[in-house]
């Protein structure tokens, strides 16, 4: 774990390389050392129709959601959430500047009473990352 969805506006697309976001942002988790790197998932999805504020079609967003399981300190998810979030400013700061642009990010744990998972990725990752 981590799961984490970048929900962007269909506007981001052209203004931004929303594939080497995802790497960055799976690295800046990888790095914080709270999440084993075997287990972060990152994903981005488009959404077609979105409407910010007054409506103005060049606004733009990316929604960063965080789902993990429970059982790290609120200081090490506070430092994690700090890190990402930091990643991502950095990589959307020349947009945010010349732009009408959102970027926000949340974290919260998962209910484990309530997740089920199985995975086979582990073996087919290189020694060091499982």
């Amino acid at each position: 774990m981590p799961h984490i969805t970048l929900e962007y506006s269909a506007n981001m697309d052209e203004a931004l390389d929303m594939h080497a976001l995802c790497v960055v942002v799976k690295d800046a988790a990888a790095a914080t050392g709270v999440f084993p790197p075997a287990g972060i998932r990152v994903r981005a999805i488009r959404c077609t129709h979105s409407v910010i504020a007054d409506g103005d079609p060049k606004h733009g967003f990316i929604d960063i959601s965080m789902r993990l399981r429970a059982g790290r300190t609120a200081e090490a998810k506070s430092a994690a959430t700090d890190a990402i979030f930091g990643a991502a400013q950095a990589f959307t700061a020349d947009h945010m500047a010349s732009a009408p642009f959102m970027l926000s990010l949340e974290m919260r744990d998962i209910d484990a009473e309530l997740s089920r998972k199985e995975s086979s990725i582990r073996k087919y990752l290189p020694a060091d990352m499982a």
